[in-house]
């Protein structure tokens, strides 16, 4: 059986190391990086605070946003976590594990060592009321589809379970990175926000809506204790009053930062901006098939070709980024260079394109408030689409309202935002990012040649078999033909900090891991 040690605090330092090596050039060195903490001092206690936009909602909790996974993160523990790197799982609450080859079956030991926030033993039974949670439909977890894969469940040993499942998922680890493991008997809590109780580094105190979040340290932590005593997250909706309450220390970190303001902290300031390597978000535009005009995918390769992504990631994104026509990662097994360039900035393709299709009505472009970059990136798509024939009129819309729009697939026409999920398996991605899924996605485009590809891979136990690379291949020529989503470029997410703060480092779910960090001199 597959076992690996598991000392968290020589997880995290693994991950400093990673991160270390791996840090851009330039303004973003290796000294830069808020793992680097060289020859400071580690200092005991403190509260840190963080500033994001975003609220919680705790009815999708399991959907990523950031509030949300300020609370996966910090509270909650998985039974996997992967390097942020890499698809090598490495043991959390899991200490080793074994797939059938059949790929029916998965046998898990437990930790014996861990304890909830109010003290009551983790055993087996909370696994399965985890998994069997995750894949209840309505809680919009993404992959909630591969969990319901899950049909059976022994937990006869506390301390061990065996998972069977209906087919093979080649993306079974996935799941066990992404499932948060919540307590069974507080779940009317966790539905309405009142409390979460987990086994996380941090415990929940309190959530004032519209306000922030408060969390304190878990000193009898299974990995060891914090280092800071606490945490606050607090909501600040505008960008620039983020910026200054980090300037004038009244934050120290904030989860993301636009390129220009990146550029600006680290020239005129002793602030930090530290890049999230391995968690790429991927900016794309997406197409409603059922909105007029868009179900003629003429209209939509149009679209693809209009687009010029390498001015949108150069004016607007400094080029903290790379333009690249399908979503995966260099290390993914479905990553194709060759197919990269699909789709070039090419006027004329797209208004012969246009011409084909005839009469097209004024199509709306949906794009999130709070930022002046994504109102940036709109109005140059707009401008874009202009000079092909094609017009269109800008949707501006709050965060809450884009996340119901992905759940629901709900746009009434053309939307800009970011996906994630390219940094795992890659049949994690159609099979649950909303944008994407083959069964019900948020372009609502059903395709048999599309399903057919997924399922292929999906049911393939190996995702690097030759097997798997076949069915990526028709899978990525599913995606670019039909241009239900169409990709702009892909940039990893950006911290910024205090020059106090260090061992901040984070999972491939982006969530931040703080079980290390510490606010030094």
């Amino acid at each position: 059986m597959f076992s690996r040690p598991t000392p968290a605090r020589t997880l995290s330092a693994l991950a400093l190391f990673l991160v270390a090596i791996l840090a851009v050039a330039g303004c973003r060195s290796a000294v830069d990086q808020a793992g680097s903490g060289a020859g400071t001092e580690i200092t005991e206690g403190g509260v840190l605070r963080i500033g994001d936009a975003g609220d919680l909602t705790p009815a999708s909790l399991f959907a990523g946003a950031p509030a949300q996974a300020m609370i996966t993160g910090l509270v909650f523990d998985t039974l996997i976590t992967y390097p942020p790197d890499s698809l090598d799982p490495q043991p959390a609450l899991a200490k080793s594990w074994q797939v059938a080859p059949d790929g029916r079956a998965v046998d898990i030991v437990l930790r014996d060592d861990v304890a909830f926030h109010d003290g009551r033993p983790f055993t087996s039974a909370d696994v399965q009321f985890s998994l069997t949670t995750y894949a209840d439909p309505t809680r919009a977890g993404q992959l909630a589809r591969t969990a319901a894969l899950i049909t059976g469940y022994d937990t006869a040993d506390p301390h061990a379970i065996t998972l069977r499942l209906a087919q093979p998922a080649g993306n079974i680890m996935d799941l066990l990175d992404i499932v948060p493991i919540i307590d069974r008997y507080t779940l009317a809590d966790f539905d309405t926000g009142r409390s979460y109780n987990g086994t996380g580094a941090f415990r929940f105190t309190g959530w004032k809506p519209g306000v922030s979040m408060d969390f304190e340290a878990n000193d009898h932590y299974w990995g060891g204790a914090p280092h800071l005593d606490g945490v606050e997250y607090v909501i600040v909706p505008d960008p620039q009053t983020r910026i200054s309450q980090l300037r004038t220390g009244q934050l120290d970190l904030l989860l993301s930062v636009a390129p220009r303001d990146a550029d600006a902290l680290v020239a005129r300031s002793a602030l930090r901006v530290v890049t999230q390597t391995g968690v790429a978000h991927n900016w794309y535009l997406g197409a409603n098939v059922r909105a007029p005009g868009l179900s003629d995918v003429r209209l939509r390769r149009a679209i693809a070709f209009a687009v010029d992504p390498d001015r949108l990631l150069a004016d607007v994104y400094q080029g903290h980024g790379t333009v690249a026509d399908l979503p995966w990662p260099e290390y993914s097994p479905a990553y194709d260079a060759s197919r990269n360039a699909t789709y070039g900035h090419d006027v004329e393709r797209a208004r012969a394109l246009a011409a084909e299709v005839g009469d097209i009505p004024v199509i709306p472009i949906s794009y999130t408030t709070g930022s002046l970059d994504s109102e940036a990136v709109a109005q140059i798509i707009q401008a874009d689409l202009a000079a092909a024939g094609i017009e269109t009129t800008l949707a501006p819309m709050d965060y809450p309202s884009t996340l119901e729009h992905l759940i629901g697939g709900t746009f009434s026409g053309l939307w800009i935002t970011a996906h994630t999920y390219t940094q795992y398996t890659p049949v994690t991605l159609p099979t649950g990012a909303f944008p994407f899924n083959a069964h019900k996605n948020t372009s609502n485009f059903t395709d048999p040649d599309y399903l057919r590809a997924v399922e292929t891979a999906w049911r393939t136990v190996d995702p690097n078999s030759p097997e798997a690379r076949d069915a990526y291949r028709a899978l990525n020529t599913e995606l670019l033909d039909n241009a239900f989503v169409i990709e702009l470029f892909n940039k990893e997410n950006e911290l910024a900090m205090s020059p106090a703060l260090h061992g901040v480092t984070w999972s491939k779910r982006s969530e931040l891991d703080l079980s290390d960090a510490y606010l030094g001199s």
